[in-house]
């Protein structure tokens, strides 16, 4: 499995200041993780892209072009979330069609800046036409603002909030994904925001919003997702090693790697 650093926190708007440090603390995490829980133990290959923290545009540009490259399955280590805009960019030049899953706390749907940050890169890309609406889901979502709600409904985009999720059930939510992937059968992008998961378990990161999912819950989500053997490019994104304790935030990351690969 490729795993690709993307140090870059110049989306972040000042809540991602520190998220530059997560690739190499994540790598060091995942030193200590020795086999995912099928029992098998995947090789990696670690790579970087070149980014510059006072450039996001010419950033974005080198994100985009490399993934393009991307022949087989590969990891990506921000990072702020806003490196999913123009991985997701490069990711769509070699596919006609595709899923974007997204694990978040946030829509991500608020402002259209150019070029994208952490809190508007999905609109940007739904409004580019990049991605279709109906092709999207977003889990995890307990803070958005009105403006994004009014979108998620307009566009008719699939999301199971941290309630819903929690008043149906994490095995019955993932079972309806299922089903959704694979009456689908696309190829998939998925985007792993660490604050999906609740603080108390993963602290290090920009913004954190109680009530989220355990780490088992996310766990089994992603081992389920990634039966259907149809994702391709996944990403780790909001992971901040200067806001964590113990680095437990870094290793749940590595975890997750494990899990992926």
């Amino acid at each position: 499995m490729k795993l690709i650093k993307i140090p870059f926190s110049g989306g972040g708007l000042g809540h991602g200041d520190g998220s530059n440090m997560a690739p190499d603390k994540i790598l060091e995490r995942l030193k200590d993780k020795f086999s995912n829980e099928e029992g098998i133990e995947p090789k990696f290959i670690i790579e970087q892209i070149e980014v510059d923290e006072k450039n996001i545009g010419q950033s974005h540009d080198n994100i985009q072009d490399a993934i393009s490259k991307i022949k087989k399955n590969a990891i990506l280590l921000g990072g702020d979330h806003s490196i999913t805009y123009p991985a997701v960019k490069g990711f769509s030049k070699n596919t006609s069609e595709f899923m974007l899953i997204i694990f978040d706390a946030h829509p991500d749907l608020m402002d259209d800046f150019k070029p994208p940050t952490q809190e508007d890169y999905l609109k940007v890309l739904i409004e580019e036409n990049i991605v279709k609406p109906e092709n999207i889901i977003i889990i995890g979502v307990r803070n958005w603002d009105k403006i994004e709600i009014d979108y998620l409904k307009k566009k008719n985009i699939l999301y199971y909030d941290m309630k819903t999720i929690f008043d149906k059930d994490v095995k019955q939510v993932t079972k309806n994904i299922l089903i959704k992937i694979k009456e689908s059968n696309l190829p998939i992008y998925l985007s792993l925001d660490i604050d999906a998961v609740d603080p108390v378990e993963a602290i290090g990161t920009g913004y954190t919003e109680h009530g989220g999912l355990s780490s088992r819950e996310i766990i089994h989500m992603i081992q389920q997702i990634k039966s259907t053997d149809l994702i391709k490019i996944s990403d780790i994104v909001e992971v901040n090693p200067k806001k964590d304790i113990n680095d437990m935030t870094s290793g749940l990351a590595a975890k997750l790697i494990m899990e992926l690969s």
